[in-house]
């Protein structure tokens, strides 16, 4: 990759990355989370629908797609946030989705995981591990289960995503995004009561409006806009390895903006992961000629 879009990719990297401390701050004035969601994704979707067609792979797998990668997996991480999961944690944590990737692919789509990524994954397991025992000394199991189910989630989007092959990645977002707001906003309203719905809305502070538009905008629009275009213009195994300093990007924000310090395990633990992932993830260089199959579509923040 050149300077320029080495540089483009960094900066996707630490908008995704400092996403996990914007949302937590979102819902931090008393918004509720399904309300947050459906208020993020109203503005990824409009006006960007009106502009962009539907990807060509039916609506059935449109909407598989938005239940899983958008409101499966934001769903539950907003939730997992919302009880008192720290954001920088949860950056990392959820990057268990490429294990979870790699097995869903393997039950779904018959693909059988390389030796790399068998050795990688199970590195990644004992790192996890480690994560999981240093969490639970100090904080409580709930939010640390939903983020692993976001993650599952996000896994599931991916296969469906990756069997769908869908061209334009930002189109995907989009149409697929559109499942999101009103069975968000419905399941609000029976989980939080119209009245906190309807007093979150109308009482939205500077913080939570804020908050919406960096998720929807910067995260979600102008990062996959970046980063669509990288993945049409390189082989994946040059650009997806970015998305492995996320995690990095989310602690140090997190503990840059919030105190959030992690413990000694956790941070064995994640470095350990991180090392599997890499390994699953990385591909080795070859002198041959790049292939031209299709980059995979992966979904972040």
């Amino acid at each position: 990759m050149t300077l320029k879009h080495s540089l483009l990719a960094t900066l996707v990297v630490i908008i995704w990355g400092a996403n996990f401390v914007v949302i937590d701050a979102g819902q931090a004035d008393d918004v509720p989370p399904l309300v947050f969601l459906a208020l993020r994704f109203l503005v990824v979707v409009v006006p960007a629908i009106f502009f962009l067609k539907p990807p060509p792979i039916g609506w059935r797998t449109i909407v598989a797609i938005g239940a899983t990668l958008s409101l499966g997996q934001f769903a539950l991480l907003y939730l997992a946030l919302a009880l008192g999961m720290p954001p920088g944690l949860a950056s990392l944590l959820l990057q268990t989705q490429v294990i979870f990737s790699i097995v869903v692919a393997a039950a779904v789509l018959r693909e059988r995981p390389t030796r790399r990524q068998l050795v990688g994954t199970s590195i990644g397991m004992v790192g996890l591990a480690l994560v999981i025992v240093g969490h639970s000394q100090a904080a409580p199991w709930l939010p640390l289960v939903v983020t692993l189910a976001a993650a599952l989630a996000w896994a599931v989007g991916n296969v469906l995503a990756r069997r769908a092959g869908a061209r334009s990645g930002l189109s995907l977002v989009v149409w697929s995004g559109a499942v999101v707001p009103l069975p968000s906003l419905a399941l609000a309203l029976i989980v939080d009561s119209p009245a906190v719905v309807w007093h979150s809305l109308l009482n939205l502070s500077g913080v939570a409006i804020a908050s919406t538009i960096y998720t929807a905008v910067f995260a979600s629009l102008i990062g996959y806009g970046i980063w669509n275009s990288l993945l049409a213009r390189y082989p994946t195994g040059a650009v997806v390895p970015f998305t492995l300093l996320v995690p990095v990007v989310g602690i140090l924000t997190a503990w840059i903006v919030q105190g959030e310090v992690p413990g000694a395990t956790e941070l064995i633990g994640g470095a350990i992961m991180l090392g599997g992932l890499a390994a699953a993830v990385l591909q080795p260089r070859r002198r041959s000629r790049p292939s031209t199959i299709g980059p995979s579509k992966q979904n972040l923040t």
